[in-house]
């Protein structure tokens, strides 16, 4: 078994967290539906905008659906050994408000154009409210770099 790299800084790893919602396209979706509680995961594909996840997917698939009902979503980029994990309030982009630079950049960092396919597919701003980022178990302690949609490092 190898040792663990010494514990980073949380101001370490807020950086990295950061630049991993600036470089990362793919994150993991997790929510539940609001009568039998059944949990539903998918990846989406993600552009990190504005302090937000901006995501896209059909408008039937129970993520959607999840989303809509309940406004909440668990969030994980990263491997098991490297993971940001994030809380955060999801609210439906309505059909006008989707501006066509918001499309268009969505569209570029993911390679994925949801306003060209047969759907129909919606769009979510989902802003953090928890973050927490580690590694290994020596980070732990210290995982909490955002609460209350407030991180806790400032810049």
């Amino acid at each position: 078994m190898t040792e663990a790299a010494p514990a980073r800084s949380a101001k370490q790893r807020k950086q990295d967290t950061l630049a991993r919602l600036e470089q990362d396209v793919d994150v993991w979706v997790a929510t539940a539906d609001p009568e039998s509680g059944a949990p539903y995961m998918m990846p989406l594909s993600f552009l990190w905008h504005d302090g937000a996840l901006i995501v896209s997917t059909r408008e039937s698939n129970p993520v959607a659906r999840n989303l809509v009902a309940t406004g909440k979503a668990h969030l994980a980029i990263g491997q098991t050994r490297d993971v940001v994990h994030i809380e955060g309030a999801a609210e439906l982009i309505a059909d006008g408000d989707l501006t066509p630079e918001l499309g268009d950049a969505f569209a570029e960092r993911t390679g994925f154009d949801p306003r060209g396919i047969k759907g129909p597919y919606v769009y979510f701003r989902i802003r953090p409210l928890r973050v927490q980022a580690w590694r290994e178990a020596n980070e732990l302690a210290g995982r909490d770099l955002m609460r209350d949609g407030t991180w806790l490092l400032a810049d």
